[in-house]
C-alpha cells in the first residue's frame, strides 16, 4: 500500500428505508468528483455502499429500488405489511381491522420462528440489488459489518461472497431470520455499530465522511406502557453508541428522515433527494477538507524531498 493512499471513507449507517437517503448522497459526490476510497456499511449501508462498491450507480441503484418497490413481490411481503402496521396512517375501519390482525400473526409468528421474513426470500432480494461478486474484486475497497449473537462481536467482513456480506449485515432482529456461519450466529451490524466509522478508520481512511440515517429521538414522549419504556430505553442505548461512534468522523451528514419506520420503502423518491440535499448542503465543507489534506500531503512530500536532497 502506498503512503496516503486512502484518502476518503464513508460509513454509512443503518435504518431500513431511511438509509435510501444514501442513494442521494452518493449522487452528488459523483456529480461533483468526490472519489470515495473505502466503504464501510451497515444494514441498508452495507446494501446501498455495496452495490456502488460493484459498480452500480446511484442512477441505477435508485430505479431498482422505485421498480422493487411497485413489484407484487414487494406489495405482498412482510416489508410491505409491518410498515402498514406500525409506520401508515389508515383511513378506514375495515383497515384498522386488516392491520390487527396482520399485527396479531405477526406476533404469534415471533413465538416460533427465529425471523417473521426467511432468509431464504430475504436472500432473493439482496441478489436483485447486489451483483454476484467477491468483495475482493468490488471497484472500491468494500466492508460489511454484522454482528455474532453467540459472542457479540462485531464481524467485519472482508472477503467472501458480497451478497454473503450483505445479507448478514442486514439481518434485522426478528424480521430476519439470523444467517448462521459455521460457529457464528450473524445479525444485523447495527445492533453493535450503527454507523461503521471505526471500521472505516482501520482502513487508514484520512478523511472519514459519515452518513447517519437513524430517527430523531423526541425529548418527551408518553411513556404509559411497559413497551413504551423497554423502547425507549433501547432509543437512547443506541443513540448514546451511535453519538460515541459518530465522534470519529471529519464530516457527518444527518438527511431529514423524520420519524420513519424502518419498513416503510413507500417514500423512495423523497429520500434519494433529501439525501441530496443534505449532501449539497456540507459539500462546501467537504471540498475545504479535501483541500487542507491534500495541501498537507504536498507539504510532507516537499519536506521529503528536502531531506533527500540534504542528505
Amino acid at each position: 500500500m502506498k503512503l496516503f493512499e486512502k484518502r476518503i471513507g464513508l460509513a454509512l449507517g443503518g435504518g431500513g428505508a431511511r438509509g435510501l437517503s444514501h442513494i442521494g448522497v452518493l449522487k452528488v459526490f459523483e456529480k461533483e468528483g468526490i472519489p470515495i476510497d473505502v466503504i464501510a456499511g451497515t444494514s441498508i449501508g452495507a446494501v446501498v455502499g455495496g452495490a456502488y462498491a460493484c459498480g452500480v450507480s446511484p442512477e441505477e441503484l435508485e430505479k431498482k429500488v422505485l421498480t422493487y418497490v411497485e413489484s407484487a413481490e414487494f406489495q405482498s411481503s412482510v416489508f410491505k405489511a409491518m410498515a402498514d402496521i406500525y409506520g401508515g396512517k389508515q383511513e378506514s375501519l375495515a383497515q384498522k381491522i386488516e392491520i390487527f390482525l396482520k399485527n396479531q400473526f405477526y406476533i404469534i409468528q415471533m413465538l416460533f420462528k427465529p425471523g417473521i421474513l426467511s432468509k431464504d426470500i430475504f436472500q432473493s432480494m439482496i441478489d436483485y440489488f447486489i451483483p454476484d461478486m467477491l468483495i475482493q474484486d468490488t471497484r472500491i475497497r468494500f466492508r460489511a459489518v454484522a454482528t455474532d449473537l453467540i459472542t457479540g462481536e462485531e464481524i467485519v467482513y472482508s472477503e467472501g461472497p458480497i451478497r454473503e456480506a450483505v445479507m448478514a449485515s442486514s439481518a434485522v432482529p426478528g424480521a430476519i431470520e439470523p444467517v448462521k456461519k459455521g460457529e457464528r450466529l450473524l445479525s444485523d451490524g447495527g445492533i453493535i455499530s450503527m454507523v461503521p466509522v471505526n471500521v472505516v478508520k482501520k482502513e487508514g481512511a484520512n478523511v472519514i465522511i459519515a452518513v447517519a440515517v437513524d430517527r430523531s429521538i423526541p425529548t418527551y414522549e408518553e411513556l404509559m406502557t411497559v413497551k413504551d419504556i423497554i423502547n425507549r430505553a433501547s432509543d437512547i442505548t443506541s443513540a448514546k453508541l451511535e453519538e460515541y461512534e459518530l465522534m470519529g468522523a471529519d464530516i457527518v451528514i444527518r438527511p431529514f428522515v423524520k420519524n420513519m419506520h424502518w419498513a416503510d420503502f413507500s417514500q423512495t423518491t423523497d429520500l434519494v433527494r433529501e439525501g441530496e440535499k443534505t449532501a449539497l448542503a456540507m459539500l462546501s465543507r467537504i471540498q475545504t477538507m479535501r483541500s487542507s489534506f491534500r495541501t498537507w500531503i504536498d507539504s510532507i512530500k516537499t519536506l521529503g524531498a528536502r531531506r533527500q536532497y540534504q542528505d
